[in-house]
């Protein structure tokens, strides 16, 4: 299979604007014909179905919440990036496009990175004018602060509840458009398959999560923008419902899969309390700009922080990176809090903790303007801890956060499935091997709001849509697949319960392609999951029934899929025999401990195509041209 990449020519800075010219257009009378599903009402899924109902087409948005406002990108705390350069400190629109491919270790495409980079102005006005309460200074103007992997401050920012305040304004621009008869939702709805027809996509099976009634919808594109797939890990930042059921029933379909083995690790986030835990929690990023972090200089010290002086305390990533400091990319920290740890310098029960200490902070600028900066993240804290962050550091250790894999889409958001596109976290296209800080919201708005409404169209207006529907052969075998699946699961009443197969999955991938690999554990971990998903399909227990909420059984489907994804992840970590970002092969590092890539062997996007159940999947190669930020050294010091 070849991948076109579809990136356009010329210089980098003026491609996308050509490219929104030569695109075909769908005129108004044209556009009420068309009928676009979206799958997931998150800020990538949100922005697309109402920039598309406003634009005219007929869309049907579906959510699994009961409501879009449910979306896992509320959970978003620290910022949003844009090249607005209010500080007047050096940024622009190539600063950004620079750190963005910079931080993803060189394995992002440019085009898509500096269209992003070109976007993300336009961001923020869109957002101010729908109302949403970004952080101001005195005089009125709006606010940035600092996060990692970058010099200057870009990042805008609504105390630490800017993914809520973000996802409100896409929300009220989505029920706008419902109200207006464009958007029909439907919540409490699951997508189970993806029906192609004559090769294109044309529309997906749904269950009813309430009545579980399944049904098929008929559409002329179908946009997935689901979120990540962290949650394979069982232990995650993400919301426990966060799961990549869409985009692996896609996948199975035919949409090649890309880069599944880079998975983010968040350096701040509250430590693992317990073995039945179900979830972790994310302290915001944008605490590292005024916190501290630093552990004991000497192992096996249990005293209490206050009592170890200054002159014992290793500020280590101020030592090691002095030009970025605790601001070094998320990657770099991460590593770094394992390492200390590794060495028996940890803080807290079980020695899985760092220090990110306010004290410094608070005596130059008053806890008062601390509490203003990030009131409602220490408020969490405490209430999670009970520890006062005002008093005592916090202690945070690195957590799955954020997936850079997804499925493989071209310039234009469309995967290799002709009428599928793929927006959000759920593709792999702008952040490469790790993703920098606040560059998640800034990308599933980009798609949904200013990228997407314009492809799609050009995808509509060059084709021609046979009317079809749901009595059609390929939509009642994929509803057939779908409930046969189900039945399969109901019937096997065997010992186990989904969620004890899913925390010896997580613990799995954790331990063999979590913070670091190597060739090893990944062929360990790679036989693991295949007797595991063996057992699973011989031993599991879904209580209740088919015809009700049945919330056993949502999670059932979902964690086969985490099986198959898995092991996807685990063989494309083993066959990439370098270091880069979030990928951290033990075997490939430098002397100082740092990642080492390999460009020569492997400068190229790693996309897999679905064999089936038991057979090893295929690889294609989409390579990577450098052409304005040549691959160097990642260096942060």
């Amino acid at each position: 299979m070849a991948l076109e990449s579809r990136i356009p020519s010329g210089s980098i800075e003026s491609r996308w604007d050509r490219t929104k010219f030569e695109m075909k257009l769908v005129n108004p009378a044209n556009k009420r014909r068309h009928t676009v599903i979206v799958v997931g009402t998150g800020l990538a899924g949100g922005s697309a179905a109402a920039s598309l109902g406003e634009l005219g087409y007929n869309v049907k948005a579906f959510c699994f919440q009961d409501s879009p406002r449910r979306a896992h990108s509320i959970a978003a705390q620290g910022g949003i990036n844009a090249a607005k350069n209010y500080h007047n400190d050096g940024d622009s629109v190539f600063r950004l496009f620079y750190d963005t491919v910079k931080g993803g270790d060189f394995r992002s495409r440019e085009s898509n990175v500096y269209r992003l980079a070109q976007l993300s102005v336009n961001i923020i006005d869109q957002c101010v004018a729908q109302g949403v309460p970004f952080a101001r200074e005195y005089g009125g103007t709006l606010a940035n602060r600092s996060f990692g992997g970058a010099q200057v401050s870009r990042t805008f920012y609504a105390r630490g509840q800017t993914g809520q305040q973000l996802l409100l304004g896409a929300y009220q621009a989505l029920e706008r458009q419902v109200d207006a008869g464009q958007v029909t939702m439907y919540p409490r709805t699951e997508m189970l398959d993806l029906i192609v027809v004559d090769g294109r996509a044309r529309g997906i099976v749904t269950r009813d999560l309430i009545t579980g009634k399944i049904e098929c919808h008929v559409a002329d594109a179908v946009v997935l923008g689901t979120g990540g797939y962290g949650n394979v890990y069982y232990l995650s930042t993400n919301a426990k419902g966060s799961n990549c059921t869409a985009i692996w029933r896609a996948h199975r379909r035919g949409a090649l899969f890309a880069n599944p083995c880079f998975t983010q690790i968040h350096p701040t986030c509250i430590p693992v309390s317990g073995d039945y835990q179900s979830k972790l929690t994310l302290m915001s990023e944008s605490l590292r700009n005024d916190g501290r972090i630093w552990v004991p200089r000497t192992g096996g010290d249990k005293r209490q922080p206050s009592q170890i002086p200054e002159d014992e305390r290793d500020y280590y990533l101020e030592r090691k990176y002095p030009s970025f400091g605790n601001l070094v990319p998320r990657d770099v920290a991460s590593r770094n809090a394992k390492q200390v740890c590794d060495e028996g310098r940890g803080v807290g029960p079980g020695g899985l903790g760092v220090y990110l200490d306010f004290a410094d902070a608070i005596r130059r600028l008053g806890e008062d303007k601390i509490r203003e900066r990030y009131g409602n993240l220490f408020e969490m804290y405490e209430r999670i801890t009970d520890e006062n962050p005002y008093k005592v550091p916090m202690r945070i250790y690195p957590a799955i956060h954020y997936t850079m894999g997804g499925l493989w889409v071209d310039y234009y958001l469309m995967s290799t499935i002709p009428g599928l596109f793929v927006i959000g976290e759920a593709n792999f296209s702008d952040h490469g091997a790790n993703r920098l800080g606040a560059s998640a919201l800034m990308q599933g708005l980009c798609d949904g709001y200013f990228v997407l409404p314009y492809t799609i169209g050009d995808y509509l207006a060059k084709n021609r849509f046979d009317r079809i529907d749901p009595s059609h052969p390929e939509f009642r075998a994929a509803e057939d697949n779908v409930d046969s699946m189900t039945r399969r699961l109901l019937s096997i009443n065997g010992t186990r319960t989904v969620d004890s197969f899913h925390r010896e999955l997580g613990k799995l991938l954790w331990d063999h392609c979590g913070m670091s690999r190597n060739a090893q554990g990944l062929e360990l971990a790679i036989g693991k999951i295949q007797e595991l998903r063996e057992q699973y399909w011989c031993d599991v227990k879904v209580p209740g029934s088919a015809a009700d909420l049945n919330q056993s059984l949502e999670k059932a489907g979902r964690v086969a899929d985490f099986f198959e994804l898995a092991e996807l992840m685990c063989r494309d970590a083993l066959h990439r025999d370098e270091s880069c970002g979030g990928h951290f092969r033990e075997e490939y590092q430098t002397p100082e401990g740092e990642a080492r890539r390999n460009d020569d062997a492997f400068s190229y996007v790693a996309a897999w195509e679905y064999q089936g159940v038991n057979h090893p999947q295929a690889l294609h190669k989409e390579d990577l041209a450098f052409e304005y930020v040549h691959p160097s050294q990642r260096s942060y010091k």
